[in-house]
């Protein structure tokens, strides 16, 4: 887990390059794409969209917790970046993420939840990469044990697992 020191160079470090004109803020991914990100973004790096592979979100500032939730009996841990440094990165504006999964499941995540929460994109559970049938390989999921608030149907339906797509709107 990166310290807050470290988070805040590398956000520096995003902004800097940013303000110096640099046309290739978003480098393309070099290994299979496991994101896309669309809409309403200022950043690309393939065509209208962004694209991510693994080892881009790897690179961002990781988070974990372990969280009980409805899919485990036991409680597991979460890891990956925040929802909300992935949409940075990408340059998203806007009030609504249209979450779609690799099975076509569809759910609408009000952007006010990645500030108000700190959701996860694990990419790992309980330290291990996430299989396809293991509700990876990224899932997006809520601190649920963090807050009794977030113990409902409604931030449950939110927890996007085969997470393949977002669209900013």
């Amino acid at each position: 887990m990166f310290s807050n020191l470290n988070r805040r160079q590398c956000l520096l470090g995003a902004a800097a390059l940013l303000l110096t004109g640099t046309s290739h803020a978003l480098d393309a991914p070099k290994g299979k794409v496991i994101l896309s990100i669309t809409g309403n973004i200022k950043f690309k790096n393939a065509g209208d969209r962004a694209d991510f592979d693994m080892d881009m979100l790897a690179t961002l500032p990781q988070h974990s917790f372990t969280t009980s939730n409805p899919w485990y009996k036991e409680s597991k841990k979460f890891t990956g970046p925040l929802l909300r440094d992935v949409l940075e990165v990408a340059g998203a504006q806007g009030s609504t993420l249209k979450a779609e999964a690799l099975n076509n499941f569809k759910v609408e995540i009000p952007l006010a939840d990645t500030r108000q929460f700190p959701v996860v994109l694990a990419r790992l559970m309980d330290d291990k990469p996430m299989l396809i049938r293991e509700k990876g390989p990224l899932f997006i999921i809520y601190p649920f044990d963090s807050n009794t608030e977030l113990h409902s149907a409604r931030y449950y339906s939110r927890s996007a697992w085969q997470l393949r797509t977002l669209d900013v709107q």
